[in-house]
């Protein structure tokens, strides 16, 4: 390590062996800067070019990993270390099955010779992977690094990304679950995006808004607050992802990477209720992605139940936890929520570290401002709706006996003049139209099965005029369309 600018004393040169990574961990209100001087090097499966700044901030928790070694310059990290027990050569053994199962799937589509190996009699399938694994083990690296590595093989692929961790949020805002073809390697510089940021109003000259995900309402970050809702939702999601699929030869052969939430590992030693529902949305996973391959990630337990459940069936495979996981806390998870909601209406601003200009940097990924729209309806010209009730205790709670008086899937109207009503601060999610004009006239269990177009925030309540203000990406007409409350607040620091 060397001072790469006497000028400044925020700038340092790492030299990084081959198969080594350097792993940081930015502070509140810390952004570092990350320069390749000499040599190849990649964030979580992206390559970092040659030259050119990239900027990590709002508490990102990342590592630089080279193959060949490197030389990399770097601006005011807050913890900084270089390791070299890294998990990537497990990672990049998995990328190399999965991608000769796409060359073979793709081989077979257009009638050509498959390629030589053991398993000729066998009728090809691209993969479409279920990436398990506890709490703070690293399951969205695995899936990024994949990803990446499949968008960089030079073959055009396209795989599917999934999320289904309402608790992530994905593309767009935290109580989604979503899905996305992804064409070019996914980014991180921010928790607040940390699949990439999707088109909303930002500009369509950023490679990153090139991302259109088809998303789902949940509303809420636990699995556990309504999983019949969740399991209804998986399976929406997986019936509109595989007739996309069905109808591209090309990203059918790419796969599927599926995304999951901690709490589908959760202990099998926990009461048999929320281990029943834990399996129920594992098997509602495997249905609706046709999954046939299970990665566990640094779970021996969890590794023996999806081998005894599923291993007759497909591939189940258990892959290392990295070392340089770390574990975030509830206070960090809240904050990061509340940067995802700040960023899906105001963009992504990360202001370059003491010593470099914002015109070193020169990418516009990193100055997004978006300007979202304020706008005052009367209480009628937008409908809003909660999902089962608003507090709800698990069934195995209720009295033996006793029935609910509102289930779990059931859509309720609310009333903005409602002191109940929840809906000041509250995050909404503007649901698309109906596809058949009779159906939009039905409040029942079928706005469920309604794909999200925005989502807005009502923040402010006139009881009196009986009016409300909605912070909206952009201007429109909400006139006879109906919004979806959850659980998640926000307001304006």
């Amino acid at each position: 390590m060397s001072a790469s600018d006497p000028g400044s004393l925020n700038a340092k040169e790492w030299v990084l062996d081959p198969e080594t990574e350097y792993r940081f961990e930015l502070d509140p209100g810390n952004s570092l800067a990350v320069k390749v001087l000499k040599g190849h090097a990649e964030v979580f499966g992206a390559e970092l070019a040659d030259g050119k700044y990239y900027l990590f901030g709002h508490e990102c928790k990342a590592a630089i990993f080279t193959w060949q070694g490197c030389t990399v310059e770097m601006r005011t990290p807050s913890t900084e270390y270089v390791s070299d027990e890294t998990p990537m050569h497990a990672y990049a053994n998995v990328h190399l099955a999965l991608e000769k199962m796409r060359v073979r799937a793709l081989s077979s589509h257009r009638g050509s010779p498959l390629p030589p190996g053991p398993d000729q009699e066998i009728d090809p399938e691209p993969p479409r992977v279920l990436v398990l694994g506890p709490e703070n083990s690293g399951k969205t690296t695995v899936c990024k690094i994949l990803t990446n590595y499949a968008t960089r093989a030079g073959q055009g692929w396209t795989p599917m990304y999934v999320n289904t961790d309402p608790s992530e949020g994905g593309w767009t805002v935290p109580g989604t679950i979503s899905a996305v073809p992804v064409t070019a390697p996914l980014g991180t510089a921010s928790p607040a995006n940390p699949l990439g940021s999707a088109a909303t109003s930002a500009p369509t000259i950023l490679r990153s808004n090139a991302l259109l995900p088809l998303a789902y309402w949940y509303g809420h970050p636990e699995i556990k607050r309504n999983p019949l809702l969740m399991d209804r939702l998986i399976r929406n999601l997986g019936e509109n992802v595989m007739e996309r699929l069905d109808g591209n030869p090309q990203g059918r052969a790419a796969g599927i990477i599926v995304d999951t939430p901690s709490t589908f590992a959760s202990s099998p030693s926990s009461t048999s209720t929320t281990t029943d529902h834990r399996q129920n949305l594992i098997r509602a996973c495997v249905d609706a992605f046709r999954i046939n391959v299970i990665l566990v990630v640094g779970h021996e337990k969890l590794n023996v139940e999806m081998q005894r459940m599923y291993s007759n069936r497909m591939t189940v495979v258990k892959i290392p936890k990295s070392g340089g996981v770390v574990e975030l806390d509830v206070q960090y998870r809240q904050r990061v929520h509340a940067q995802q909601l700040h960023t899906y209406f105001y963009g992504q601003v990360i202001a370059p570290p003491r010593g470099l200009s914002t015109t070193a940097v020169g990418d516009a990924d990193f100055d997004v401002h978006l300007a979202p729209s304020s706008s005052v309806i009367p209480f009628g010209e937008l409908s809003f709706l909660r999902i089962g009730e608003k507090s709800m205790a698990p069934t195995s709670a209720l009295p033996i006996g006793a029935t609910r008086t509102v289930n779990e899937m059931q859509p309720i109207p609310l009333d903005p003049a409602s002191p109940g009503s929840g809906l000041l601060n509250a995050i909404v999610a503007l649901l698309s139209p109906p596809v058949h004009l009779e159906e939009a006239e039905r409040y029942d269990e079928e706005v469920l099965d309604l794909p999200v177009s925005g989502f807005l925030a009502v923040t402010s309540i006139d009881v009196p005029t009986r009016k409300l203000t909605i912070l909206s990406p952009s201007p429109g007409t909400f006139a006879g369309r109906t919004a979806v409350i959850g659980s998640f607040e926000w307001s304006e620091p």
